[in-house]
């Protein structure tokens, strides 16, 4: 649940400071302070630690106040990106949110213009990092933030997109955190079921039974190495009044991959549970935007299924045949994603949306590639690519576009089938799984996020967990300004 928000136009006040217990003061960058309550204990912490108050643009301040507060001071940069300025005021919360307080002020100045941007910077990331995220201690002592007032500025929609947001990233955070033992493909399944109820979401199964019928031979390939018939691909639809297009969002939802008969060693089998994160991007998305009534009809395709190393499991050299009928050489079992993909995207297809976007954690080249602090994007319409950039800046998710040109596939020529899944190596994997892909969307307007920072340590842009929610403010920027 996230905090409730209580808005003062007025700016604060000496004695709603001293009340306030944890407040910090958002302040326009400039080389002087304004005025503002305990604008003396600013300047004396400023002249103790030798900063001159530009500096405040770079590195926040705290100080205890009179009478026992706890102050924290930062100057917030317009001119930055949202991901810069998202950054530093999660720095400066985070000195706040430490103490686990039940309520913070957030203090806003300057003029209009730079008192509403700070405070959608400062609500933004207040209310991303509000929620308790699973964990599962015998005891848990952590406390919840449940209030946060607003000095200074009063937002007429009570800032709808800033919740909506948060709320969207807040599920994909908690859903890609859970054990794998507790997020199986059937207890996805009903988890799904439950949130589809509750926000008027139609939903569709199709189980192994229905996809062998469908001939969906790749996604089976994968899911028959369980010893359930658990997996399906659940889509979920959202029909709003007036819509005049539909977007299909297609989601990785790999629950566990240890790697099939190319099994991974431990380094890189442990966190194989958060290989679902795709699908959670694509549910967080779904709910931010069924939140805020975009106008955009969506479908969210959820290929739900588990990587198993059994005698039935898929394995190299094997030949299926994808729903759409291309016929696959199985090169490496580890390259599972792609497989349970290729079916998803050809489900997607056959609807003739109006764009696909899928997201997986699906190469570890793009990681490779990008490290932890940008995700990789591929499309077969370049204006699509370039959009999705411009979405990842103006959310604060930053996206790096790769090639997606015809002669790369040259390296997934099979002398057996119609492509190869992957190589041996890994040179351009994450080119390679694109252009892979590209077979399965039948021409359609379309994007890949390769999630290269759903997990970064220390946190990332607004977000301060490890697991960042990375793609749910760039799919509802998307969406929410028609870029797609």
């Amino acid at each position: 649940m996230l905090p409730k928000i209580s808005q003062l136009q007025a700016l604060i006040s000496e004695a709603q400071a001293a009340a306030a217990g944890h407040v910090l003061f958002l302040l326009p960058k400039s080389k002087t302070l304004p005025a503002m309550p305990y604008k003396d204990v600013a300047a004396a912490r400023l002249k103790r630690r030798g900063m001159k108050a530009e500096e405040l643009a770079k590195s926040p301040l705290a100080a205890d106040l009179p009478g026992g507060g706890l102050a924290v001071w930062a100057m917030v940069d317009g001119e930055q990106s949202p991901f810069e300025r998202h950054a530093l005021v999660r720095k400066a919360l985070q000195a706040l949110t430490g103490e686990q307080p039940q309520e913070i002020a957030l203090a806003v100045f300057g003029g209009e213009a730079q008192r509403r941007q700070l405070a959608e910077d400062a609500v933004y990331v207040a209310l991303l990092n509000a929620p308790l995220l699973p964990q599962r201690k015998s005891k848990d002592e952590r406390k919840a933030l449940k209030k946060i007032t607003l000095h200074g500025w009063k937002a007429a929609d009570g800032f709808a997109a800033q919740q909506a947001l948060a709320e969207g990233s807040a599920l994909t955070r908690a859903l890609t955190l859970l054990p794998a033992n507790e997020l199986t493909p059937k207890a996805y399944r009903e988890r799904v079921r439950l949130l589809a109820k509750d926000n008027g979401w139609a939903v569709e199964e199709f189980d192994m039974k229905k996809l062998r019928k469908l001939g969906a031979g790749a996604f089976v390939a994968v899911a028959q190495g369980s010893g359930d018939e658990e997996a399906a691909i659940v889509r979920l639809s959202y029909r709003p009044k007036g819509a005049k297009k539909t977007v299909a969002l297609v989601g990785k939802g790999i629950c566990f991959d240890t790697g099939g008969h190319n099994l991974k060693p431990a380094r890189y089998m442990h966190g194989m549970h958060e290989d679902m994160n795709g699908s959670a991007v694509a549910l967080g998305i779904l709910l931010a935007a069924t939140r805020l009534k975009l106008p955009v009809a969506l479908d969210a395709w959820l290929a739900l299924a588990q990587n198993h190393i059994s005698p039935a499991a898929y394995k190299q050299n094997d030949v299926v045949k994808a729903l759409n009928g291309t016929t696959i050489e199985i090169v490496h079992t580890d390259a599972e994603g792609r497989m349970v993909l290729a079916d998803t995207l050809a489900l997607a297809a056959k609807e003739k949306p109006a764009a696909i976007v899928d997201f997986a954690t699906l190469t570890g080249s793009m990681a490779v590639a990008l490290g932890a602090r940008y995700s990789g994007v591929l499309s077969n319409r370049e204006n699509l690519a370039a959009a999705a950039v411009a979405a990842g800046k103006a959310a604060g998710e930053r996206v790096c576009a790769f090639p997606l040109d015809a002669d790369y596939e040259e390296a997934l020529e099979s002398k057996i089938a119609d492509i190869k899944q992957c190589t041996m190596d890994s040179e351009a994997d994450h080119i390679l799984a694109g252009r892979f892909l590209l077979r399965f969307v039948n021409e359609l307007p379309w994007l890949h996020v390769d999630l290269s920072a759903s997990r970064c340590d220390g946190g990332l842009g607004a977000v301060g967990s490890e697991v960042t929610g990375f793609g749910v403010g760039l799919g509802v920027e998307l969406l929410r300004s028609s870029m797609i």
